[in-house]
């Protein structure tokens, strides 16, 4: 069989598990032929208890060199986003060696350690871990000289409720990846979504997640001054849900959208003064309040894909996106399908998302990780 494409990707929303996954396989056949590198499965919860046959349907028939899968709230193919609905989308690349991984979680006396992960890894780690069962956070300082990637599975709201497939197995914990070769020169989009507010402050009080003062006065004062000198249309959005930047580069002398690192404000006490963060942070660093929306999301993503070239992608985006967010379907699919000129195009609405910003690996909420490939 001729190799048409170096990438493919198909979506099919049969709710029979063994007709979708036939589907997909031919369609990936006809566009990269058999034997792919990698290939990457997203699965509707519909489709977990199969999800075993599924996997070998696809070593029996694809054989790619590497799988790597996951079951998720809902998935992606190409411009298409199937929301909470049976749904399988396979995507598999050519010219992309790819070396598998099986993470788990090891508690020490520092605290939590990342076991599995080869002591020479370099380049890109897709991954794709259980929230329940692996901590994501250890994983982002495991490896300084690698690129982190990825989304966590959402199909389940309890432990041992998602599915991560490795190669011939199939597992409820951990995580799972996939070592990318340096040679394949990934890109990375991290679309978070966000507009500063007000001003920006410097953190003088803290500790831990707890920030007391900004700019030396009580961060209550200072959320409050940022509201009362907010229009009725930002109130709004505030009342839908208030974020925090943190500034990753203090090295610059003026921040916008992309220079922050989103984190959600997550409580006040007026007795105190103090605001609690989803995230620790220091004394000494600069912060400044953040709104999130449909048209501020919309207009982030696309700014970010107007110069991005691939020849496919893997999206990652929250479950709290889609039409939670946006007012019609399909929105982030569409906007990197259409800026990559209809290029093959997969992924999976995740628990939360992986990517860097400024040079670091984070995890986020609320944001869409796209995963550019040459």
């Amino acid at each position: 069989m001729q190799v048409v494409s170096r990438y493919g990707a198909a979506l099919s929303e049969h709710p029979d598990s063994a007709s979708a996954v036939g589907e997909v396989i031919g369609e990936i056949l006809e566009a990269v032929g058999p034997s792919p590198d990698l290939a990457v499965l997203f699965t509707s919860a519909s489709h977990r208890e199969q999800i075993n046959e599924v996997a070998d349907t696809i070593h029996q028939a694809l054989a790619p060199s590497a799988l790597l899968g996951a079951t998720a709230v809902s998935v992606i193919g190409g411009p298409n986003e199937v929301e909470e609905r049976p749904a399988l989308s396979l995507w598999a690349a050519a010219q992309c060696p790819a070396q598998l991984v099986r993470l788990e979680a090891i508690r020490g006396p520092d605290g939590w350690a990342v076991g599995g992960m080869p002591t020479d890894a370099r380049g890109t780690l897709l991954v794709i871990p259980d929230p329940f069962t692996f901590p994501s956070d250890a994983l982002l300082g495991a490896g300084s000289q690698l690129t982190v990637v990825g989304g966590l599975a959402s199909a389940a709201g309890r432990p041992g409720g998602n599915r991560l497939v490795l190669g011939s197995q199939v597992f409820n914990d951990g995580a799972v990846g996939v070592l990318l070769d340096p040679a394949v020169e990934v890109h990375t989009v991290v679309s978070q979504g966000c507009r500063p507010i007000g001003q920006p402050f410097t953190v003088t009080s803290s500790e831990g997640n707890i920030v007391s003062e900004m700019g030396g006065r009580p961060a209550v004062d200072r959320l409050r001054e940022t509201l009362l000198a907010m229009d009725e249309s930002d109130r709004a959005l505030v009342a839908k849900g208030l974020h925090i930047g943190i500034v990753i580069d203090e090295h610059k002398s003026e921040f916008d959208r992309g220079d922050f690192l989103i984190r959600g404000l997550i409580g006040a006490d007026e007795k105190t003064g103090s605001l609690a963060v989803g995230d620790s942070v220091d004394v000494g660093t600069t912060v400044q309040f953040q709104v999130r929306d449909a048209a501020t999301a919309d207009e982030d993503l696309r700014e970010l894909m107007a110069d991005a070239s691939a020849g496919s992608a893997l999206v990652f985006t929250c479950n709290g996106r889609g039409t939670h967010l946006f007012d019609g379907p399909d929105h982030d699919a569409a906007v990197v399908h259409e800026a990559l000129n209809a290029a093959p195009v997969a992924g999976m609405f995740c628990a939360g998302e992986l990517g860097p910003i400024g040079g670091h690996n984070f995890l986020h909420g609320f944001t869409a990780s796209v995963v550019l490939f040459p």
